[in-house]
């Protein structure tokens, strides 16, 4: 039987968890809830309190976090701690109190009498935008626009990811099936995006809102050639609306800075481990902090 092959098998009457699954994530994924291990997390200064990673959805949160902080808003201010996912610290008591589903992105909002806590990367978006009245139009059909297209990528980026990305990079065999039913709807929503990018500068209408910033790392990245290294496989240069829209965002120093925040792959320069001031940009990246290791 080859890789692209389907064994044949047939569910047994009731479903049990013998061994984990393979894969890059098969020490990390189970199918019970809750804490493995007590941890506490740690607190920063500022009012906002981000336990994350720089995956896609990690990525909405800070770049949203980044341009409310360009706009003024300095009540925006956080502190990013680093959560590996792939050692399982989301797993971790203190986290699983900031989120009982254990993914990242959690936000602790320490800012009133009483901390608020927010999980979901939309619901987080959603709560920063009304927050502070921003990225988030108030003119009724550009607001609900904006909202439809946030919940079309909650909706739609687990296809790309759980199943496309899953299947197509981290499974431990390659299945011919599953790779294509995933491809076929990724490329179909890359088309839903295009066409509806043909018609409008941004998702919403004329105005950046944070239906652009939580589609971006997804599709934008799909489409610049960063998740999977899938660009060539899925022809992602035919979504020509889409790739003129990522650049548009890329040009963006807040997108920037956010895409940098809570990173551990790739140009040491881009990643910022943990971001604590606006400062760190400039002197606590991977690159800055292996050479002043280097030269003590």
């Amino acid at each position: 039987m080859t890789d692209n092959a389907i064994a044949d098998y047939t569910p047994p009457t009731v479903w049990t968890w013998i061994k984990p699954n393979g894969g890059e994530f098969s020490k990390i994924n189970r199918p019970v809830a809750g804490k493995t291990h007590d941890k506490e997390l740690p607190v920063g200064k500022h009012p906002l309190q981000l336990y994350s990673l720089a995956t896609p959805n990690g990525q909405k949160v800070t770049i949203l976090l980044e341009e409310l902080l360009a706009l003024g808003h300095k009540g925006a201010e956080y502190d990013a701690w680093l959560i590996r996912i792939n050692e399982g610290e989301q797993f971790g008591s203190g986290f699983v109190e900031v989120n009982p589903n254990s993914k990242i992105p959690a936000l602790m909002d320490r800012s009133g009498s009483q901390p608020i806590r927010v999980f979901e990367s939309g619901a987080i978006l959603l709560y920063l935008a009304e927050k502070f009245g921003a990225f988030l139009p108030t003119q009724p059909s550009a607001r609900a626009e904006s909202l439809s297209w946030l919940f079309w990528q909650m909706g739609s980026a687990p296809f790309l990811g759980g199943g496309f990305g899953h299947f197509y990079a981290y499974a431990p065999s390659k299945i011919e099936y599953a790779i294509d039913r995933y491809a076929m709807e990724t490329k179909r929503q890359l088309d839903v995006l295009d066409r509806r990018l043909a018609q409008s500068e941004y998702l919403a209408g004329d105005e950046y809102t944070i239906a652009d910033i939580a589609v971006f790392p997804w599709y934008g990245g799909m489409v610049k050639g960063w998740l999977y290294n899938a660009g060539e496989f899925l022809s992602v240069h035919e979504y020509k609306n889409v790739l003129r829209w990522a650049n548009k965002l890329l040009a963006r120093p807040a997108v920037v800075r956010g895409r940098m925040v809570n990173r551990t792959s790739g140009d040491p320069a881009s990643q910022l481990h943990e971001r604590h001031d606006a400062s760190d940009f400039q002197t606590r990246t991977q690159d800055k902090l292996t050479a002043q290791t280097s030269k003590s």
